[in-house]
């Protein structure tokens, strides 16, 4: 609807609300946290808006999908009050964030992917390391071994919550079953990547949720097209935003 206004048509908080299934309340919500520009005021006190602030809105509720309601806002709010520098900053910083985004999932998949096939649940050498705790797991020195790396580092994943292995009853030793070894595969091959570990367990972590690498895939192709939609939708919010700019001056 607001395509078709002529500049300076005044418009009530419900002709702006009507074409986007919003209340009337939402409206004056987003005027008073800076979202719109600030309505002017009937003799009587009523509210009354402009093209100008149906621009507003429109840029706004497009920008959310892209960058969040958050983020959005701080937008809005930036170029309300001529900051247009600071609101292209906030743009920036979605995008630098959308790309880190992709790169994980990236990463993920490159780690699935050199995980060698059949070994989901097992280290390169898993009769060795069977063989060595009696069948019932692994112990740290042949995991360690058989992903070239040393027993403290795999003490520091545990810390880390990347790892959960039980301890021998008879013994105390750590014991690895077939899910931690798939965790500390996968791990290995993200830290070969460069991720820190604080960014490597919120993707274990999902590992685990999913029951493992087979479930993952389907989550990791939602993910891509969940980051897909997000960067059109940050094509779509600076479309409009533009526009608003432009009506702006």
């Amino acid at each position: 609807m607001g395509q078709n206004l002529q500049t300076g048509a005044r418009l009530r908080p419900v002709d702006l609300a009507r074409g986007h299934g919003l209340s009337t309340q939402a409206v004056r919500n987003y005027e008073a946290a800076g979202i719109l520009p600030a309505a002017d005021r009937t003799p009587h006190g009523y509210r009354t808006y402009t093209s100008l602030h149906a621009g507003a809105l429109r840029a706004f509720l497009a920008l959310v999908p892209g960058h969040g309601h958050r983020t959005a806002t701080s937008i809005m709010r930036a170029v309300n009050q001529g900051r247009v520098d600071d609101a292209l900053r906030l743009i920036d910083e979605s995008h630098v964030q959308l790309l880190d985004d992709r790169r994980t999932l990236r990463a993920v998949e490159s780690a699935l992917r050199d995980l060698e096939p059949g070994m989901e649940a097992g280290p390169a050498h898993g009769a060795d390391t069977a063989a060595a705790s009696g069948g019932g797991g692994t112990f740290i020195g042949p995991l360690a071994r058989a992903l070239g790396i040393r027993p403290a580092t795999l003490r520091t994943w545990e810390r880390a919550g990347l790892v959960t292995p039980r301890r021998d009853p008879r013994t105390g030793y750590r014991l690895y079953d077939e899910a931690d070894v798939r965790d500390a595969r996968l791990a290995h091959q993200l830290r070969r990547g460069g991720y820190l570990l604080e960014h490597i367990a919120p993707l274990i972590t999902q590992v685990r949720a999913a029951g493992g690498l087979e479930p993952l895939e389907a989550a990791l192709s939602d993910w891509h097209d969940r980051l897909s939609a997000r960067g059109r939708a940050m094509l779509t919010g600076a479309a409009e935003l533009e526009a608003y700019l432009g009506e702006r001056g």
